[in-house]
C-alpha cells in the first residue's frame, strides 16, 4: 500500500487519525471541472471520478484540491490541464535524511559504497505534475545478531563510584535550537518519530516537547550540519516520507501479543523481584509501548476504549522504522546534556540517546573506558556489600530476566567493575531521574546501542 505523499495532505490524515477535527478533510467536493485533471501519486492521470462517499478531500501546499481515501492513501492531485507536463530525466525527489554527506566530487562517501542518490531514483521518467514526489524508499541495512555472553556474566552488578579519575570537559555544548511554538500533539510525535528513525531518540514518543526533544534536535543538527525548524511540519512530513512514511499506522494484535507471559505486577522489593520466574511485562499495552517507542498513555490516549488483550483488534501505533545500523567505535556519556553519543571509526555521529547518568549519591565514573562485553535480556545479581542498600535486603539476590528487570533488557559491561550502560523498566523516566552510577537507556534504545558495539569499544565520561 503506498504511503508516500504530499506533506500537507499527511498532516490533514495524521491530524485526522488523532481524532482532531479538520473541517477542509471533511468538506464535500464540488462539481469536477472541464479544465482540470486528477493526477495519481505515480503521475499516472486517473482516468475516474473517486466516489463522494470515498473520499475526503484536502489541500495541499499550492491551494490543490488532494483526494484521500478512508484509509488515508491519497488518490490524486486536481490539477489544471495546462500545468500538466511530463517528467525531464533530470527532475529527481529530494534525497531522504540519510543520504546527506554527498560531496561536489565523489558523490556519497558514506563506507557502504552508495553512489549518488539519483541513481537510486524510484522507475522510469513519466508523467508527472512536477510537484508529486515519487514512491522510492531507501532501505535500511539489517542488524547482526551480538553474540550472547556466557551464563556468568549475564548477571550485571552495580556499586557507588570512588572519584579517583580526572574529569573529563563536555565535548558537546549545546548548539542553539529553534524555539518551538504551540503545536498539536500529533505534529509534535511526527517530530518525534522523524528524530527516532534518523538515529537520534527523543526518548519516548508521547506527542508531548521536553529536554529530551531539545537535546534531539540539536545532536540532529551535530550530526547532518543542517538546521531543523521544528515548527516546520510540512518540511517534517516530507522528510518522513523518505523514512518510512506516516508516523502514525495500523497495527492488529496478536495472539502472541494477548497471550505473553505477562505478571500481574513487579514488586518493589528486590526480595520479591527474586522470586519471579521473569521480570516481564505487566500488560499488553505496556509491550506494545514499548515495541513501537511509545509512551504507555500516548499509546492509550491513540486508542480510546480499546481492549488491547483481543487478537484481531487493529491499533493506532507509532510507526519508528528500522534501528539504526552501523559499527560503533567511541561512546561519548556526557553527564550535563543527560544523553549519550555513539561515534564510528571515522568520527562522525551514528546514533544519539537520551540517559539516565548517576547522582549525586551515587555518582558515574569518570574518564576513559572501554567496553568489556555486552548481554542481551541479562538477569541482575544484588549484591548489598557492593550495590546500594535496597529495603531490609542484606542477602545477595539473583533477579531473573526481563525487560522490567533493574537493567532492563541489555547490560553493557564497562572496564570499570560493576558498571555499564543498560536499559529501563521506566522509559518515560529517562533523562529525568537518577541512576545508582550507571547509564540508563531505554530498553529500544540500549538494544539499537548493544547491536552497533563490540568488545574494545572507548567509553568516555565528560562533564
Amino acid at each position: 500500500m503506498k504511503r508516500l505523499f504530499f506533506a500537507s495532505a499527511s498532516l490533514v490524515v495524521l491530524t485526522a487519525i488523532q481524532g482532531i477535527p479538520s473541517a477542509e478533510a471533511q468538506s464535500r467536493y464540488d462539481r469536477y471541472p472541464a479544465d482540470t485533471i486528477l493526477v495519481a501519486p505515480d503521475g499516472a492521470i486517473l482516468d475516474y471520478v473517486p466516489d463522494r462517499g470515498d473520499v475526503v478531500i484536502s489541500r495541499d501546499g499550492m491551494g490543490r484540491r488532494v483526494f484521500i481515501d478512508r484509509y488515508g492513501n491519497v488518490l490524486a492531485t486536481e490539477i489544471r490541464q495546462e500545468t500538466y507536463r511530463p517528467a525531464r530525466a533530470e527532475e529527481y525527489p529530494p534525497a531522504p535524511g540519510g543520504y546527506r554527506r554527498f560531496r561536489d566530487l565523489g558523490g556519497y562517501q558514506d563506507g557502504y559504497g552508495y553512489q549518488d542518490y539519483r541513481d537510486y531514483r524510484p522507475g522510469e521518467p513519466g508523467s508527472v505534475t512536477g510537484a508529486i514526489p515519487g514512491s522510492g524508499s531507501v532501505t535500511r541495512m539489517p542488524l547482526d545478531e551480538q553474540q550472547m555472553p556466557g551464563a556468568d556474566d549475564s548477571y550485571p552488578q552495580e556499586a557507588s563510584i570512588e572519584p579517583d579519575q580526572q574529569a573529563i570537559e563536555s565535548l558537546h555544548p549545546q548548539k542553539p535550537i529553534i524555539a518551538v511554538t504551540k503545536k498539536p500533539q500529533a505534529e509534535i510525535a511526527a517530530l518525534q518519530v522523524f528524530l527516532d528513525r534518523e538515529g537520534i531518540s527523543p526518548g519516548v514518543i508521547d506527542g508531548h516537547l521536553g529536554e529530551n526533544v531539545n537535546k534531539a534536535i540539536a545532536a540532529w543538527q551535530e550530526m547532518t550540519g543542517e538546521t531543523l525548524d521544528p515548527n516546520n511540519s510540512e518540511d517534517i512530513m516530507q522528510r518522513l516520507t523518505y523514512s518510512g512514511g506516516l508516523p502514525i499506522i495500523d497495527y492488529t494484535i496478536t495472539a502472541a501479543d494477548a497471550a505473553g507471559p505477562y505478571v500481574a505486577a513487579i514488586p518493589e522489593d528486590y526480595a520479591h523481584k527474586a522470586q519471579l520466574p521473569a521480570m516481564s511485562y505487566t500488560s499488553v499495552t505496556e509491550k506494545l509501548a514499548e515495541q513501537f517507542h511509545m509512551d504507555e498513555n500516548y499509546l492509550k490516549a491513540l486508542n480510546p476504549g480499546v481492549d488491547f488483550t483481543i487478537p484481531g483488534t487493529i491499533i493506532k501505533v507509532v510507526n519508528p522504522g528500522q534501528p539504526k545500523a552501523g559499527q560503533v567505535t567511541r561512546i561519548v556519556a556526557d553527564k550535563g546534556r543527560k544523553q549519550v553519543f555513539a561515534y564510528g571509526a571515522d568520527n562522525q555521529l551514528i546514533a544519539a540517546y537520551p540517559a539516565t547518568i548517576g547522582s549525586t549519591d551515587t555518582p558515574s565514573p569518570t574518564g576513559t573506558h572501554t567496553v568489556q562485553r555486552v548481554a542481551l535480556d541479562p538477569g541482575y545479581t544484588y549484591n548489598p556489600k557492593i550495590n546500594f542498600k535496597q529495603g531490609n535486603n542484606d542477602q545477595i539476590l539473583q533477579i531473573p530476566p526481563g525487560p522490567n528487570g533493574p537493567v532492563g533488557k541489555v547490560w553493557i559491561a564497562l572496564s570499570k567493575p560493576t558498571y555499564g550502560i543498560h536499559g529501563t523498566p521506566e522509559p518515560s523516566k529517562i533523562g529525568k531521574t537518577n541512576s545508582h552510577g550507571c547509564v540508563r537507556l531505554t530498553n529500544w534504545d540500549a538494544t539499537e546501542l548493544a547491536k552497533m558495539v563490540k568488545t574494545g569499544a572507548i567509553v568516555e565520561f565528560v562533564e
